[in-house]
């Protein structure tokens, strides 16, 4: 059994493998590398039937004091040592970012998965903590992307800025034109989210003229791309799929 653990921001993913089928998936805050001892009973916890079975383990971080802690717990849990990408092993795609090195291991590792499962070109949108477009050549290159604030970060900063608007949960609206400040934020937050996402498909589509497919992953991306017009495909575990083919491909 394989192992793909996902770090973001906001959550650890991850994602227990046999072959190429995902066959258990889990998620963790990712604050608890702040508390080891509690990251390790917790790990331990939602992994206890994968316990004895697995063999290997790929670690994509974004948050680097967090990836030494997960991978001790990984270590001491498993008795499997986990490689870490952009240390251990690259992501096997050419990156024309002007410094190679300022982008994220999941944006690479999105893209590469998005080139083998899905194909080229292609626009990826992962609805994270930020909301990130990144592009796939028809070469198979990553060219570079945008990186906007994501659902939750706007409505934290609309609570935080605001002195009337109060702190919501985000789901779906009753309708477009809010009769209440709850409803208007929430209306406001996702017609808004989605209008700028099929915006931003056309601009990038505009300037780079052909078939594009348009991948959209993420946590939220089921909730998001029912309202958006230019999506494909939704593909909430595409990171843990693309750590899954990296190992196929050492």
């Amino acid at each position: 059994m394989f192992l793909a653990i996902d770090i973001g921001n906001s959550n650890i993913a991850i994602g227990a493998f046999k072959r190429k089928k995902l066959i258990k998936k889990v998620s963790l805050s990712t604050a608890l590398y702040r508390k080891p001892a509690l990251l390790c009973k917790e790990l331990k916890k939602v992994l206890a039937p994968c316990k004895g079975r697995v063999t290997e383990a790929i670690i994509c971080s974004v948050v680097p004091p967090a990836s030494k802690v997960v991978a001790k717990a990984v270590e001491k849990d498993f008795a499997v040592k986990p490689l870490l990408l952009g240390k251990d092993i690259g992501v096997p795609i050419k990156n024309l970012y002007k410094r190679p090195g300022q982008v994220g291991q999941d944006r690479l590792v999105n893209a590469y998965a998005c080139l083998k499962q899905y194909g080229k070109p292609a626009i990826i949108i992962d609805f994270g903590t930020a909301t990130t477009f990144d592009y796939l050549t028809k070469a198979g290159d990553y060219a570079g992307g945008l990186i906007t604030p994501g659902v939750e970060i706007s409505l934290d900063a609309l609570a935080k800025r605001a002195e009337m608007l109060p702190r919501i949960e985000l789901k779906k609206p009753k309708r477009l034109i809010g009769k209440d400040t709850e409803e208007s934020m929430r209306s406001g937050v996702l017609y808004g989210l989605s209008a700028m996402c099929d915006g931003l498909i056309s601009k990038i589509k505009k300037k780079y003229p052909g078939k594009t497919v348009v991948v959209a992953t993420g946590g939220l991306a089921p909730f998001f791309a029912s309202y958006c017009r230019n999506i494909d495909h939704v593909d909430p575990h595409l990171t843990l799929t693309g750590i899954n083919l990296l190992k196929d491909s050492l």
